[in-house]
């Protein structure tokens, strides 16, 4: 198994202060060819510090694995807990998706030792159920991690093991799918739901749990959590690491994990926290990550493309934090089925 470690050799640029590209150790791919596979970019809102950050892990776990997430703080120390959860949370997800292999093939008497174990089957139903399990108990403890720091008061992670992605959401941060139709259309799927106390499911479990949900009058729109007996602290999502004073209340850490086999129809997948998709639909998303003009260039264009939509339908309100990590799946030469004549995906 690969061990992520930090790359000197892939600096950061203009908006890339919040963003962390992650090579192996062993380095099988170049940073230019990094850089085409992957686009990281966050751009610091007008409300105080940035509180997003990002990250895409190369050789994560095994030699085509990548980890890829977002990470939307929130609240007086957010930005500091979206950076912790950005560089622990990969590697602990890593070490229990370790211990529980380590567990099974304890338990097989047909296993003669670790190095036996063929990591390619993770399509398995098995599989999926191990790193389920792996990110449910990572989750956990990543927020038991948080709660012994008393000085921190953060959502959505995704990993690909090369055809097959395993999605974590917890929150309102969102990933995407852009596909190919039979027909060469570009299509969209939703790869996560936006995890937040108007959901009825979410609903039921917090008032079980006697919190209450009303939004405030001058925001009529975003259902928000509250303690039983004080109108504070005003969740607008139903999971969340931290906030502890909530999980009293039926606001869990627990994510909503997803399993899907990727095909060669499909393109690109885009992460992005809630700053992108309170103002861009999912179609105009894909849209400008199709129309970039290089990879390397896409992520800052959905960042961009959000703030000037956050000035124009809301010109009276501050502009929020905006990040979006761009997963490119195929190599330039399949990206010109896409509609691009010049082929300037590969650029």
């Amino acid at each position: 198994m690969g061990v992520c470690h930090s790359s000197a050799s892939l600096g950061k640029g203009e908006g890339e202060e919040n963003v962390r590209y992650v090579v192996d150790e062993d380095g099988w791919m170049s940073p230019n060819a990094v850089r085409r596979m992957a686009s990281l970019y966050s751009r610091r809102g007008k409300k105080g510090p940035n509180q997003d950050s990002a990250i895409f892990c190369q050789g994560y776990g095994l030699e085509d694995g990548v980890f890829c997430g977002v990470f939307d703080g929130h609240g007086r120390n957010g930005h500091r807990v979206s950076k912790v959860v950005r560089d622990r949370l990969p590697s602990l997800l890593l070490n229990h998706r370790n211990a529980l292999l380590l567990s099974d093939e304890d338990y097989d008497s047909d296993a003669e030792s670790s190095e036996d174990f063929d990591d390619s089957s993770i399509s398995s139903p098995e599989m999926f159920d191990e790193w389920k399990e792996a990110c449910i108990s990572a989750f956990k403890a990543m927020d038991r991690e948080l709660g012994m720091d008393a000085d921190l008061e953060c959502r959505y992670s995704g990993t690909t093991a090369g055809k097959d992605l395993i999605i974590a959401n917890l929150g309102d941060s969102r990933a995407v799918l852009g596909t190919l139709s039979e027909e060469g259309d570009l299509l969209v799927v939703p790869l996560t739901t936006d995890l937040k106390p108007s959901l009825p499911h979410e609903a039921e479990r917090i008032k079980r749990n006697n919190g209450r949900i009303f939004a405030l009058r001058d925001e009529p729109d975003i259902a928000r959590v509250w303690l039983p007996d004080d109108d504070y602290p005003g969740l607008a999502m139903a999971r969340a690491f931290g906030d502890f004073q909530l999980k009293k209340y039926g606001v869990i850490s627990v994510p909503q994990v997803s399993y899907r086999r990727l095909t060669a129809r499909d393109q690109f997948i885009v992460l992005a926290t809630d700053g992108v998709w309170d103002v861009l639909t999912n179609e105009e998303v894909v849209a400008i990550v199709r129309s970039a003009k290089t990879r390397d260039e896409a992520s800052k264009a959905v960042a961009e493309a959000a703030a000037r939509a956050w000035r124009q339908k809301f010109p009276s309100s501050r502009v929020d934090d905006c990040s979006a990590v761009c997963l490119f799946l195929q190599d330039r030469d399949q990206d010109y089925s896409m509609g691009s004549s010049d082929g300037r995906w590969g650029a």
